[in-house]
């Protein structure tokens, strides 16, 4: 599951986003093997904003909701609204294999400019963008190899990458060249040796987590004294985000049943999630799924509620409210971020059930 930090950051950025408009949304979008988002972005004379153009039917694009004549208003949290196209453009190619684009569509978008509303009120704060960040880049194998090698550099501690394919597996999750690794999988491997460093990767099997910094980013942190660690990354580069899904109740209720789960035998919470979902009802709208595991209704965390609180918080909402939601795939990859949320045989043992409170209607 999300660590409490990695919960938290996430839900107040769902939290700040809310804020920027009530119509804005948030579309996260992960490439398919071979295949592009599925849409055009462009500027047109005489048009303001970043255009959505050309969505092909059934792509990544279109399945994450986004529409002819939406505007990219930013690009995995960064305003973008008042930046050179090229720019935007660069952004999003720099996401690697996956990225998150909040858009308004357009009438909001002309109205809110033609009434001269801010749309950069969920600006980040003067100066936080420019700073040099560590980077989760999630590595899937493709025909057996990650596509990268290590290298050493003369004069200095660690190991880099080296990018064997601009269009190979690590490239595309993100990882630059001469990058160098400061995590494998939640653990800092700084001061292993090359054969220690080579074992952790090859014990992860087939997918891999790495936090590395470039070289700006290095000296960045050298110079403010300030420790490396996956807290400080941006995760906007991971695949399968914690998205936000936004219900509004109907005459017969939200349409889902609520089940928490714990371990038998150590009794520690395993989470809250969703199950039989009513065909139709809106949960089914909103793109639940079963077993999908609620981190935070309306922006509060509830990975350690009970079952009866989690349901109390999303009846406080009365006729809506908002949950973000985590599943299987996600919570693995986060996983790999705090690697001691492994122990507890959670991640071990997949979605079994170790036990059975019983599931409740949420009226």
């Amino acid at each position: 599951m999300l660590s409490p930090l990695s919960s938290m950051r996430v839900i107040e950025t769902a939290k700040h986003d809310m804020a920027l408009n009530a119509k804005a949304r948030e579309c996260s979008l992960t490439k398919q093997d071979g295949k592009g988002y599925g849409f055009f972005l462009r500027i047109e004379k005489d048009v303001l904003g970043h255009l959505i153009r050309s969505v092909e039917s059934g792509s990544t694009a279109d399945k994450a909701g986004l529409k002819d004549g939406d505007r990219v208003l930013k690009v995995n949290g960064v305003n973008v609204d008042d930046t050179e196209h090229t720019k935007v453009v660069g952004m999003i190619q720099d996401s690697g294999t996956s990225v998150t684009l909040t858009v308004l569509d357009e009438v909001s978008y002309l109205n809110s400019k033609k009434n001269q509303e801010n749309l950069s009120e969920n600006k980040a704060p003067p100066g936080e963008a420019a700073l040099p960040k560590p980077r989760l880049c999630y590595l899937v194998k493709d025909k057996g190899s990650f596509g990268f090698s290590l290298k050493t550099q003369k004069g200095t501690k660690g190991f880099y990458l080296d990018v064997l394919a601009t269009d190979g597996v690590a490239a595309k999750a993100g990882v630059k060249q001469g990058d160098r690794i400061i995590e494998v999988n939640g653990k800092n491997v700084e001061y292993l040796s090359y054969d220690d460093l080579v074992k952790q990767v090859k014990e992860s099997g087939d997918s891999v987590m790495f936090l590395v910094v470039d070289k700006e980013t290095s000296d960045y942190f050298h110079k403010e004294k300030k420790k490396i660690t996956a807290h400080e990354a941006t995760p906007h580069l991971l695949p399968s985000p914690p998205r936000t899904v936004d219900l509004e109740k109907a005459a017969d209720g939200y349409g889902f049943f609520l089940r928490q789960e714990k371990n038998r035998k150590a009794m520690f919470l395993v989470g809250h999630f969703i199950v039989d979902i009513e065909q139709k009802s809106s949960a089914y709208k909103a793109g639940l799924k079963d077993y999908d595991r609620i981190v935070a209704v309306n922006g509060e965390s509830v990975e350690i509620f009970e079952h009866e609180q989690v349901v109390e918080a999303i009846q406080k909402g009365n006729s809506k409210t908002s949950l973000l939601i985590s599943n299987k795939v996600t919570d693995e990859i986060y996983a790999k971020v705090n690697a001691q949320y492994r122990k507890g045989g959670y991640f071990q043992n997949g979605y079994k059930w170790y036990s059975n409170p019983g599931k409740i209607n949420i009226p």
